[in-house]
């Protein structure tokens, strides 16, 4: 039933925006009302930018399950309704406040932000901005801060991923399970086994760096990984679906093997068996992105410049998979939860 109600069509009408920063301007966003229900496009009143603040005209927007589960009263985040999602995005600056000396009008931006960026236009503290380097596009750019970030804080910082090591990534079609092997495989020089629940997601994951590929619907994740690997198992596991899937990487972990829990997309929390991260010394541990940048901003913010610094050299090539329009956003969130998206889905501005 909750999918039917995400489906649900919105009128499609683009709302000019007045012109002009600051009081009287308006623009149109993304609300959530109440949730488990629809949400509505509505034009809504901007108000001035705080000294420390920054109004971005939002170029693109990330589409991410976290949107999608705050929308629900589901996410560890829960803002007061009525509010607007979207935790990522890409724009250009329209205004600054009188404090603001890092970004000036007109310059290209990334913001992360609590929950506001799906909409035409959000303000956001200037320190939660970065600004792109030539060369690097504004669609691209939207699907650093999120699964980027994720993949580089679990693979470098969590897991200390050496070359040639293996690393074995569940989800392996969706954004931050793409971002994973475009990483480990691209910047950590690692061997990669992607695991997804389709032959379509396995082989995109495939063309996108991965070594080996399993589809875990056809059976045991852990007998095909000992088939690619034997007994001896992989160095390093990235998992975002939890549930048997979890246990069955977690079997998979060769001596000393890390494994790094950034989801839960299967809807199942496995519990650990402390047995077996004794006897094979394995260490299991969680990455929760959002509080990074709460409690380690320093990291967070080296880590988002790496990733930025990775696409300007080319190191790195996210896979957009679909691109939506504003008044689509009930379309978006269904597109996700049925699992049809691959790599990161984003909103885009019309006139991009």
């Amino acid at each position: 039933m909750a999918a039917v109600a995400w489906g649900r069509c919105l009128p499609r009408v683009w709302l000019r925006r007045r012109a002009g920063p600051g009081c009287g301007r308006h623009y149109r966003a993304a609300l959530c009302a109440e949730l488990k229900q629809p949400l509505a496009i509505e034009e809504v009143a901007s108000r001035p930018v705080r000294p420390h603040e920054v109004r971005v005209d939002v170029h693109f927007c990330g589409v991410n399950f976290a949107d999608i589960l705050v929308c629900r009263g589901q996410y560890q985040e829960k803002p007061q309704l009525p509010f607007t999602p979207g935790m990522e995005f890409s724009g250009t600056v329209l205004e600054t406040g009188t404090d603001v000396s890092t970004v000036k009008e007109g310059d290209r931006v990334i913001g992360v932000s609590g929950f506001n960026g799906m909409a035409e236009e959000c303000i956001i503290d200037h320190k939660t901005l970065w600004q792109i380097p030539e060369g690097v596009p504004l669609r691209e750019a939207a699907t650093l801060p999120v699964s980027y970030v994720t993949a580089i804080l679990a693979l470098e910082h969590r897991a200390c991923t050496r070359p040639g090591e293996t690393v074995l990534v569940t989800a392996a079609a969706g954004a931050t399970g793409l971002a994973v092997i475009d990483v480990a495989t691209n910047v950590l020089q690692a061997k990669v086994i992607a695991a997804a629940g389709s032959d379509e997601k396995c082989r995109l994951a495939m063309r996108k760096g991965a070594q080996s590929i399993v589809n875990y619907s056809q059976g045991s994740l852990k007998e095909a990984v000992r088939k690619l690997v034997g007994s001896d198992g992989v160095n390093v596991v990235i998992d975002a679906v939890g549930g048997d899937v979890f246990l069955e990487a977690l079997h998979s972990l060769a001596w000393e093997g890390r494994i790094v829990v950034v989801g839960f997309a299967g809807g199942t929390i496995a519990s650990v068996p402390a047995n077996l991260l004794l006897l094979k010394n394995v260490s299991a541990m969680g990455l929760y992105w959002g509080r990074y940048k709460e409690q380690n901003f320093p990291i967070f913010s080296r880590i988002l410049s790496s990733a930025l610094q990775y696409c300007q050299q080319g190191c790195i090539q996210p896979h957009i998979g679909a691109v939506f329009k504003l008044e689509e956003v009930n379309d978006a969130f269904l597109h996700v939860i049925q699992r049809k998206s691959t790599g990161k889905s984003l909103f885009g501005h019309p006139s991009v």
